[in-house]
C-alpha cells in the first residue's frame, strides 16, 4: 500500500505553522468496492461534514480498531455488504486538510464481498464506471483516492 501518511505529530508538523491551534485527526477505513468494470459510491448526507457529495463507502477508525475491522463494520452498517478481507488490497494511506480538520484515509481494493448494496442509513449509493467517476462531486481528500484506484482498475492485482 502506498503511504502518503506520517505520524500525528510528524503530520501537524508538515501541515501546521508554528502557534497554529490543533486541529482533530480523523482516521477513516476507505472501501473501493468492486463489480467487475463498476465501483460503488455513496452520497452523503447533508447534514455530514462534505454533505451532498460522493464518495466510497467507509468510515471511521474507532480506539483499538483496525482499518480493516473498521472498514467490515462500517460497510455491514452503512450498506449492508460483507467484505472478504483476504483479497482486500491496501491501495493508499493519505492525509488531507480541511478547514476544520485533518483526515486520514486508509484505502483499500475490495474486489470479493457479499450482499446486495443498499443505503442503510437512507444514502443514495451507485455503481458506477471508471469513464463515470469525473460525473460526480467528490470531496477534495477523494481525488487522490480517484488517481490511484484508476492507476490500477479497473484490473486490479488481486489473486
Amino acid at each position: 500500500m502506498q503511504n502518503t501518511a506520517a505520524s500525528n505529530s510528524e503530520y501537524m508538523d508538515a501541515v501546521g505553522q508554528p502557534n497554529r491551534p490543533a486541529k482533530p485527526l480523523l482516521e477513516v477505513a476507505v472501501g473501493l468496492l468492486l463489480a467487475e468494470d463498476q465501483v460503488l459510491i455513496a452520497k452523503r448526507a447533508k447534514h455530514k461534514h462534505q454533505g451532498g457529495k460522493w464518495e466510497f463507502p467507509g468510515g471511521k477508525i474507532e480506539a483499538g480498531e483496525s482499518p480493516l475491522a473498521a472498514l467490515a463494520r462500517e460497510l455491514e452498517e452503512e450498506v449492508g455488504l460483507t467484505l472478504d478481507a483476504s483479497v482486500a488490497e491496501g491501495l493508499i494511506v493519505l492525509n488531507h486538510e480541511y478547514e476544520d480538520l485533518y483526515i486520514r484515509l486508509h484505502c483499500y481494493l475490495l474486489p470479493r464481498f457479499s450482499g446486495q448494496a443498499s443505503g442503510l442509513e437512507g444514502q443514495e449509493v451507485r455503481w458506477v464506471t471508471a469513464g463515470q467517476l469525473d460525473q460526480y462531486s467528490f470531496p477534495a481528500a477523494n481525488q487522490e483516492i480517484i488517481a490511484a484506484l484508476l492507476a490500477v482498475w479497473p484490473q486490479p492485482s488481486v489473486q
